[in-house]
């Protein structure tokens, strides 16, 4: 079963989520938004007390708000950074300008794994699936699990993410919210900002749904 804790971090409020496998206690770390070493000693304490065993870091997308602190976690345990293939230039040496655009200093080291839609990301006995998402960047994803959907800047509760940054396009983002009303709504939405929600209230309530 998939288990999940958020923290919310950063000069943005971004949402950072600890998932595990509460079987064998596996777990991922997905978009680690973090920027100060208070929020970091949080999580970090939670992982440790909850004995849980980090082995990748799933950023939604490349923005420096998601991934700043993808080093602080590969150092501490060993985990692989994980990053659509589309997005894969806002981390590394390649990365510097899209930090400093969104007034970053800190940069993530480049990616270990080049993520596409389609691909699965294991641990224990959990399974993200993980779905191209673009609109707020190129290579915005979703992952999915039998009942969870972290869905970083695509959606949000009762709006979605801004698509009048580099590499944003109002096409693809109605594309994406197209595949997202298609998705069971049985899933509880973690978005990358702000309070969860669940898809069946979103394909109800949400404007940016709705107006599909």
């Amino acid at each position: 079963m998939l288990m999940t804790k958020m923290f919310e971090v950063g000069k943005l409020s971004t949402n950072c989520y600890v998932a595990w496998c509460s079987q064998t206690s596996d777990a991922v770390v997905i978009d680690p938004g973090f920027d100060t070493q208070a929020e970091a000693d949080v999580i970090f304490r939670f992982i440790k007390d909850n004995k849980l065993t980090i082995h990748y870091i799933l950023d939604t997308h490349g923005h420096p708000d998601h991934t700043c602190s993808n080093a602080a976690v590969k150092n501490r345990f060993h985990a692989s950074i994980c990053i659509h293939e589309r997005d894969a230039y806002m981390l590394g040496e390649t990365g510097k300008e899209t930090a400093a655009y969104f007034g970053y200093s800190t940069v993530s080291p480049k990616a270990d794994v080049l993520l596409h839609d389609g691909s699965i990301i294991e641990f224990g006995g959990c399974t993200l699936k993980a779905l191209d998402s673009p609109g707020h960047s190129e290579g915005s994803m979703l992952f999915q699990s039998e009942k969870a959907l972290f869905t970083g800047d695509t959606l949000f509760q009762g709006s979605i993410g801004r698509t009048d940054f580099p590499g944003s396009d109002d096409n693809a983002m109605n594309a994406s919210l197209r595949k997202l009303k298609s998705l069971p709504e049985s899933l509880t939405v973690y978005p990358g900002h702000g309070p969860p929600t669940t898809l069946k209230t979103e394909k109800q309530t949400n404007p940016f749904l709705t107006s599909l």
